[in-house]
């Protein structure tokens, strides 16, 4: 399977896993107290991926797994620790909604969702050594979702 389609085929399933999950915690987010965990997920998940956003300049990076051709390698900000802040972003805001509903559901959605992020990530770091020669190193002293941790 050519990269391009199965970085596609993850983008679709990332979407997927998470829309289920934000569609059914809709209703729990909108008019339910939220548990405290909910919302500290929710709170980190706006601040990192804002802070990734502001760390990498538009058209740097890529929702595919696919690094960009004349891309840069960015090791400022949250990814100065960790590889991939963005992907941490949607897990946490993931994460809030299994919180919220608290349903055998959620927990599966938001395990399928984290492992396509880690199956993005693994893809992504692949073609990212053969890209960028500067990467091996920069793997070898950050983690790739939670600082000093993972």
């Amino acid at each position: 399977m050519k990269s391009h389609t199965l970085g596609s085929l993850l983008v679709a399933a990332q979407f997927g896993t998470l829309g289920a999950l934000l569609l059914l915690a809709a209703p729990g987010l909108m008019h339910a107290p939220l548990p405290a965990l909910a919302w500290l997920a929710i709170g980190l998940s706006g601040c990192v991926g804002l802070w990734a956003l502001l760390a990498n300049r538009p058209g740097n990076f890529n929702i595919r797994p696919t690094p960009h051709a004349r891309g840069q390698l960015v090791a400022h900000g949250p990814y100065r620790w960790i590889r991939h802040p963005m992907y941490t972003a949607v897990s946490l805001l993931g994460l809030a909604c299994a919180l919220a509903l608290g349903s055998a559901l959620a927990w599966l959605l938001w395990l399928v969702l984290s492992l396509v992020l880690l199956t993005k990530a693994l893809l992504e770091e692949r073609w990212m050594t053969t890209m960028h020669p500067t990467y091996a190193h920069y793997q070898a002293r950050t983690r790739r979702f939670i600082p000093f941790i993972l």
